[in-house]
């Protein structure tokens, strides 16, 4: 599931494989830009923005991609066979002397002005990852509406940048606060920790493989309780819960321990109130 890291992983890959070269190849497979040719021009930079990947190429312009769910971009030697997915499945091809980069299910993919970047990224909160991380902007953001579910607050990526589904879940438990404890309930000591455990997690994960919260890094379990339910908690053995969380236009499968983590949360066998909200940005 692509989350901050995964996609900070994706922007290197693409920069070590375009950056400084001229395009050779050139097909973007959605019909607003059938017919752009990006040929002949070079290849910038490539940064990512919380889930967001700017390719930035010579003239002015930005490739825009989001990964969503299941997106991804793989990146091949020329001579290599393509095993990212079926055909009919890619969304991009920019190819070097060298190196092709080939996205995959991208269901975001547009081509701007590198001048209007903001149009996209603009509403962003602090990035996780990036040179414009603020954790008392980002602290800021999160409480500024108390009553919000930690979980949907989060998400919502106004708050802060490259906080997904695993991470979300990951951090609750590591908080010791269920998903649907409102902000602004979160003990003080609790809550000024959070971006710093926020951001450590995803630094140490971003040049990794497979990403772990736990430490196990294949010698035991990666994750504490994302995935797990109805398996028993890694520290207290009671078995981990799982439940949809969501802000009424989108249900996300949550995961946390009644035993290690304090606050409201869903009945066994019922569906979970939900505010209804904007749906949060990406």
């Amino acid at each position: 599931m692509p989350e901050g890291d995964t996609v900070w992983q994706a922007a290197r890959r693409l920069h070590t494989a375009l950056a400084g070269k001229v395009l050779t190849r050139s097909d973007l497979r959605v019909p607003k830009y059938a017919l752009t040719d990006l040929t002949g021009r070079t290849v910038l930079d490539v940064t990512s923005r919380g889930k967001h990947l700017l390719t930035r190429i010579e003239g002015g312009l930005t490739l825009h991609s989001h990964l969503r769910m299941d997106g991804s971009w793989k990146v091949f030697a020329n001579d290599e066979r393509w095993t990212g997915g079926p055909a009919h499945q890619i969304r991009a091809v920019l190819g070097a002397h060298d190196r092709t980069a080939v996205g995959y299910r991208l269901p975001v993919l547009e081509l701007l002005h590198t001048a209007d970047e903001e149009r996209v990224v603009g509403h962003l909160g602090p990035d996780l990852l990036g040179p414009d991380w603020d954790p008392d902007q980002a602290l800021a953001n999160l409480l500024a509406d108390p009553a919000r579910p930690l979980g949907e607050a989060l998400l919502d990526q106004r708050n802060l940048a490259g906080i997904g589904n695993v991470y979300k879940c990951e951090l609750c438990f590591l908080l010791g606060a269920t998903p649907w404890l409102p902000v602004g309930a979160l003990p003080a000591d609790r809550a000024a920790k959070l971006p710093a455990l926020a951001k450590k997690l995803l630094e140490v994960n971003r040049d990794r493989p497979i990403r772990t919260t736990t430490g196990g890094r294949g010698r035991g379990p990666d994750l504490f309780v994302y995935g797990r339910a109805p398996r028993p908690c890694l520290r207290c053995g009671t078995s981990v819960r799982a439940a949809d969380q969501g802000d009424g236009s989108r249900d996300r499968p949550t995961y946390w321990c009644p035993a290690c983590q304090t606050g409201p949360a869903p009945a066994p066998g019922s569906a979970p109130t939900r505010r209804v909200r904007p749906r949060p940005a990406n």
